[in-house]
């Protein structure tokens, strides 16, 4: 599985404007709505799912990065949104250090596989310096899909 068949480029938000995790999500889920790949009827369900698995453990990962993510009927494929913020958010991350790359996750939970598999995909990238370092970098939406297309052409 690439990036770029996770990502919906029209759901990037290069210049997140959340001050908080709860903000972040809700811009993100609200970003995907608004790109068609998540029905808007189903906003809320996203936001709560997503901020359910947050109670459970931070997706804050360190270095930088959070990975929010859930798994809801509503959606028929896994789909993911980017958000960059420039001043950092506090997503009560392992290392404690402010995130500045919100990776958003969503699948179908009838798909577990499928879930795992954009897990992977994702963490075989942020794991990567090099990678972190341009996403956090790029200031604007085409920035980001190209840099995901180059991260694909390497992987």
């Amino acid at each position: 599985m690439k990036l770029s068949d996770i990502v919906v480029t029209d759901a990037v938000i290069p210049d997140l404007q959340a001050a908080t995790r709860e903000e972040a999500i809700e811009q993100l889920i609200t970003a995907l709505a608004e790109a068609g790949a998540l029905p808007k009827k189903n906003i809320k369900e996203a936001i709560a799912a997503v901020m359910a698995r947050e109670k459970q453990a931070t997706t804050g990962i360190g270095k930088g990065i959070a990975l929010p993510h859930a798994k809801i009927k509503s959606i028929k494929k896994v789909i993911g949104a980017i958000g960059r913020s420039g001043r950092g958010i506090d997503f009560n991350a392992l290392d404690s250090k402010p995130v500045y790359v919100v990776l958003l996750l969503l699948s179908n939970p009838d798909n577990p596989d499928e879930h795992l598999q954009a897990m992977e995909t994702i963490f075989k990238h942020v794991q990567r310096d090099i990678f972190r370092k341009f996403l956090r970098q790029s200031e604007t939406t085409e920035a980001i899909a190209d840099l995901i297309q180059e991260a694909d052409e390497l992987a």
